[in-house]
């Protein structure tokens, strides 16, 4: 059963920076694409960014393009999530999750982890 688990949220002003970590066990990490999602309270979870498997494509919302970047590392099994320019609209609770590919489709993705808590404030 695969297990992931996220770090690196907490509280950052308007502007600042965050790197989210993902990382991952129990399942063949290089055969899965990689995702960052995020739930805002009261809001459905949405994809953030996606990263296919051999890490030759990646996929972001418009809201966050030029602004995040998602990297993967195959050796250490886990998955990152640069975030630049953060703004208050970017508090949310993040989740990475691992499928077969980068559909936006919640449910196309078969392992998630509990989520890191980001909030932007001032």
């Amino acid at each position: 059963q695969g297990q992931l688990v996220e770090s690196g949220g907490g509280l950052v002003q308007p502007g600042g920076s965050l790197r989210l970590s993902c990382e991952t066990s129990g399942f063949t990490f290089s055969y899965y694409a990689m995702a960052w999602f995020r739930q805002a309270p009261s809001k459905e979870r949405e994809r953030v960014a996606c990263i296919i498997s051999s890490g030759g494509n990646t996929f972001y919302a418009d809201s966050v393009q030029g602004r995040f970047t998602i990297s993967r590392n195959d050796a250490k099994s886990s998955i990152y999530l640069q975030m630049n320019s953060l703004n208050t609209t970017d508090t949310a609770n993040y989740f990475c999750a691992a499928g077969d590919m980068c559909w936006e489709s919640l449910t196309t993705f078969n392992y998630w982890g509990l989520g890191t808590q980001v909030i932007v404030s001032s």
